[in-house]
This record gives C-alpha cells, structure tokens and sequence, in this order.
C-alpha cells in the first residue's frame, strides 16, 4: 500500500508541476520580478551606457529598453516580443512594460489574446480598470485600459491595447516594490521642484564662468594682435 501511494503521490506531482510553474506570475519568460540590473542586462547583452538613471533619491529608478530583433547577440528569443521596458528599484527589476510586434499580432482579438496568455497564466479577471505604464519620470502619465488581468498577492499581468499605436502590450509588476518605487517617484519630483530655483542659479553661474574663462583666455592673443 505504502509503495502504491508513494506512486500516486508521484503522478500528481508530474502533473500538477507545470501547472504551478505555468502560473508563477513573477516570471515572465527569462525574467522575473526581484532580478537584479546586471543579471538583466547579461541576459539581454545590454551595454551600462544604455541604462538610463531616472532618480538618484531617495531611490534609484533606473530603466532599461530591450528591442530583441536589434540585440541578435542576446539569448532571449524575440517571438511576438518588440520591445521590453525595464525599470529597476534600488537595482531591482519591480515592472516590465512588453510591446508586442503589431505585425505578429494583427487580426488577433481580445479573446485570442487572453486564451494565449491564460495558457501560460491560468485563468484570467476582467476588471474595469486602467494602468500607468510609464511612471518612472513623472507620477501621472499615459494610462491603459486593462482588457483582462492575472494576479496573486504579489504579482500582477495587465494585458492591454495600446490606444496610441493600436497594439497589443502587456505590463508586469511587483505590488510591494511598485508601490515603494511610486512613492520613491513622487518624493523624488516634489524635490526636484523645490531644488529648481537653486539648480537654474548654479546653471547660470557656471555658464557666466565659462564665458568670462574663455574671454579671458582670448584676450591676451587679441589685445597684442589688434590693430584699429
């Protein structure tokens, strides 16, 4: 009986296994939510020049732009994908923006779409919802209307239809590190307005130095070389 239970046992767990990894919601495809920036750029042969710094403080917000058809060096295959917006906190990737290529996914419906995600995903919500996709440089920005939506207590997939290019794209998130990362934003715009003034002060300060540095390395040469 022990032996014959043990072989059960077994059998559920071959089958249930690709379901549970088939619906981890932190991944998405080699990625997954928590991963640090360099593993990042390894996986997609990014160069440091192309990360670009959106706030030093009180957090770092970095993003990171992948186009798989433009990096054929990389090991992540492209599929359906066009371009992949990364963005890090503290160093850790919190929210992935996918853009789907509009030729891979023309004459696709909202169902076709849901039904070939919900395949990896499990089932999908349809909730009357919008999403931010790009929050990184101002706390408000463009939003999506969400056509359907996976998520656990941690993670959430937002599927959506870009109303400005009339593609497909889907936005992937870490509840914990979103909402730290959005509050780490509004802190950091609030003290860029306040330092504003002092930093327009320093800019033309230095300006007026150049300008009096250059002068001055003109005028000997043209105080011996003029002539009236």
């Amino acid at each position: 009986m022990n032996t014959r239970n043990l072989a059960i046992s077994v059998c559920w767990l071959v089958l249930w296994t690709p379901l549970i990894y088939a619906q981890d919601l932190s991944r998405y495809r080699e990625f997954q939510l928590g991963m640090n920036l360099l593993a990042v750029a390894k996986q997609i042969d990014a160069r440091p020049s192309e990360v670009k710094v959106i706030h030093q403080r009180p957090a770092v917000i970095q993003e990171l732009e992948w186009r798989p058809r433009l990096a054929p060096t990389s090991s992540c295959e492209a599929g359906s994908v066009d371009e992949v917006l990364f963005t890090f906190y503290n160093g850790e990737l919190f929210r992935m923006v996918v853009s789907y290529d509009q030729q891979k996914t023309q004459g696709l419906t909202d169902q076709d779409m849901i039904e070939a995600i919900s395949a990896t995903y499990g089932m999908a919500t349809i909730p009357a919802a919008k999403i931010i996709l790009f929050s990184s440089s101002y706390i408000y920005n463009d939003s999506e209307k969400v056509i359907a939506r996976w998520e656990d207590p941690q993670s959430s997939l937002n599927l959506f239809r870009s109303s400005s290019q009339s593609g497909f794209g889907m936005l992937i998130l870490s509840k914990q590190m979103d909402a730290l990362a959005q509050e780490a934003i509004r802190q950091a715009i609030q003290l860029d307005e306040q330092e504003a003034p002092r930093r327009d002060i320093e800019r033309q300060r230095k300006e007026s130095e150049e300008i009096r540095a250059v002068q001055e390395k003109a005028r000997p040469a043209n105080k011996a070389n003029f002539r009236p």
